[in-house]
């Protein structure tokens, strides 16, 4: 075996007290800490450029589709011709790249915190967000996302959080208020989307969201994809009053994919969609109905 390296050579992140995910550091590219948090980017050999946060990994160049397509498609997918969305968080525009790639999307609303995440990712991860970011489709509010959500009147068919762990600034926006908060802002039909985390390394935090957005929605559909960036099978969600992503087959999601003009996609394919809702008995477990 290979002497081990020093520890300053790699990126660690702790998803318990016991384990966590390791990356070999790379060049630091930028760093710069702002009124809410350090945001660091690194050019790491396995991953290409990698965005941290408070030394939480965000999102790098090339697992990044992973993320990204998982959190907007099996939402978008689901509805007849999505037209409005708002991103809360999401600076790094591949949530709003993914949106964009639905031709019926007219007006995408980014609510994100920090301008420096923006700025970052303006400079450093085009391969992310592919110009998105400056789309005219796009109009971007900087302020804390919670309040734009409570003050607007306007309906939108998703709501994507695209946000850090309910940890720090993030924390009040996995709450049962901010869901109800949420709801106000959908149309009808509309679906709120969002990550919820490993429901094996934290199946409290899992469990509590679940449980708080199955007090505001009829229907709640966790699904899961495995991000390599984050080191585990990663948590996910659908939350709506009407529509079910899980009323359509593999067969349809591919048709509407191949009608919609969607064909540059690494991961989400129509048997991809049907497979990330299945659910293990030990999930099962953590769902407030049992599944």
């Amino acid at each position: 075996m290979a002497e081990r390296p020093d520890d300053d050579a790699f990126l660690f992140e702790w998803l318990s007290a016991d384990a966590g995910v390791v990356f070999r550091r790379g060049r630091l590219v930028e760093a710069v800490t702002t009124a809410h948090q350090r945001i660091e980017v690194f050019e790491t050999p396995q991953l290409g450029r990698m965005f941290r946060l408070d030394g939480a990994n965000m999102t790098s160049e090339r697992d990044e589709f992973f993320y990204h397509e998982c959190l907007i498609h099996p939402a978008a997918i689901a509805q007849d011709a999505p037209a409005s969305a708002l991103v809360v968080g999401g600076g790094d525009g591949g949530s709003i790249e993914e949106l964009l790639k639905h031709p019926s999307m007219a007006r995408v609303v980014m609510a994100e915190l920090d301008a420096e995440v923006v700025r970052i990712a303006r400079t450093h991860f085009l391969s992310v967000h592919r110009g998105a970011l400056d789309d005219p489709r796009v109009e971007t509010r900087f302020g804390d996302g919670f309040d734009f959500l409570e003050g607007t009147a306007e309906k939108f068919d998703l709501v994507v959080m695209d946000l850090t762990d309910p940890v720090g600034p993030a924390e009040a926006l996995y709450t049962t208020a901010f869901y109800q908060a949420a709801n106000r802002a959908l149309r009808p039909g509309g679906t709120l989307t969002l990550h919820l985390g490993s429901p094996f390394f934290h199946p409290e935090r899992f469990a509590t969201a679940l449980r708080r957005l199955a007090s505001v929605f009829v229907i709640v559909r966790p699904y899961f994809v495995h991000i390599p960036l984050y080191g585990a099978n990663w948590g996910m969600a659908c939350a709506a009053q009407r529509t079910d992503p899980l009323a359509l087959s593999a067969a349809e999601v591919d048709d509407r994919l191949t009608r919609r003009g969607i064909a540059a996609l690494q991961y989400f394919n129509g048997d991809m969609h049907r497979a990330g809702f299945a659910l293990p008995n030990f999930v099962r477990a953590l769902i407030p109905s049992g599944g």
